[in-house]
């Protein structure tokens, strides 16, 4: 298993390679260029102001120079470079947001699960029956209502019906612990929603392939009662595929979590690309690219590694 996590983490450089180049070259081409939206906002350059900008920001180069040297400031220093309009360090902006993207996908991961695993269960166990149609119809709704349309009904007829609406500040834990869950159970539990649909359906399937072995037939005529027969012989097996659907998921909450903290008012890692996005913000885009990059082939790797604890049988060579 040495060998193969060594491997997988070599891997990481070419596809982050990949990821950097694509992002770093689209976001050059889209229509709108930075000192133009500066010259909306600040007032009229001239044409000697605009050079100097650029020159100042380091976009006086080609494009293959900048990517070069940006490159060059990671390996060397890990600095992801400043903020085109804030000169703040993109590393300093992403440890900044980065709490607030973590609480709101931790809470989203933990709802999810806290929901698919018991439907899925249940709707495997109790096939066929009112229950299970009732929650197979549940896992269809969540994965085909949009998240970003779910959070918008919600705040709109919470307004209305209730008086209640999202607060646009953000709640410190450490100073409003019970506020702060307030503030992020709503957008957490929208976010669970997008994730426990397909996982719901996976575990459902692979509780009734796994129900219908051997060795599962041998418990039940050995007299074991239903809650051992599913705990201790069926989940471990069945959670295996399941693993893999988790895993897969886990950038649609990346891009839930985006969705999100925008329509909430969230200050994460989210709106911070967005803004940036908006605002052609460069260095912002491809350094929060790059740390969602990470994020996902780490968590990749981990799903992959978690076989081996879950099935024994799994070799890597």
């Amino acid at each position: 298993m040495t060998a193969y996590t060594i491997r997988r983490l070599l891997l990481f450089i070419p596809t982050l390679i990949v990821v950097t180049l694509i992002v770093f070259s689209v976001v050059r081409v889209v229509p709108g260029h930075i000192i133009d939206l500066m010259v909306s906002q600040e007032g009229y350059f001239s044409e000697k102001d605009k050079a100097t900008i650029l020159r100042d920001m380091g976009l006086d180069v080609p494009i293959h120079v900048q990517y070069g040297r940006w490159v060059a400031g990671i390996i060397t220093r890990g600095d992801l470079g400043k903020s085109l309009w804030t000169e703040t360090p993109v590393t300093e902006d992403i440890i900044q947001r980065l709490p607030v993207s973590f609480e709101l996908g931790i809470i989203g991961i933990i709802m999810g699960l806290l929901i698919a695993l018991p439907v899925g269960v249940y709707s495997a166990i109790r096939q066929d029956t009112s229950g299970d149609y009732l929650a197979r119809s549940f896992a269809m709704f969540c994965i085909a209502v949009p998240d970003f349309w779910l959070g918008t009904m919600v705040i709109v007829f919470s307004s209305l019906w209730w008086g209640w609406s999202p607060s646009i500040d953000l709640i410190p834990f450490h100073k409003d612990p019970l506020g702060n869950i307030v503030q992020f159970i709503v957008p957490g539990a929208l976010l669970g929603m997008a994730l426990c649909g397909v996982v719901a359906r996976m575990t459902r399937t692979m509780m009734l392939e796994v129900m219908r072995q051997d060795y599962v037939r041998t418990a039940w005529a050995k007299g074991l009662g239903e809650r051992a027969v599913v705990l201790r012989h069926a989940l471990k097996n069945a959670f295996i595929p399941v693993i893999t659907i988790f895993g897969l998921q886990v950038p649609v909450v990346v891009g839930g979590v985006v969705i999100l903290e925008q329509i909430f008012a969230l200050p994460g890692i989210g709106r911070l690309m967005l803004d940036a996005a908006m605002r052609r913000d460069y260095n912002i885009i491809t350094g929060v690219t790059l740390f969602l990059a990470v994020v996902i082939l780490l968590n990749n790797l981990v799903i992959d590694l978690t076989y081996a604890w879950l099935d024994p049988r799994v070799q890597y060579t």
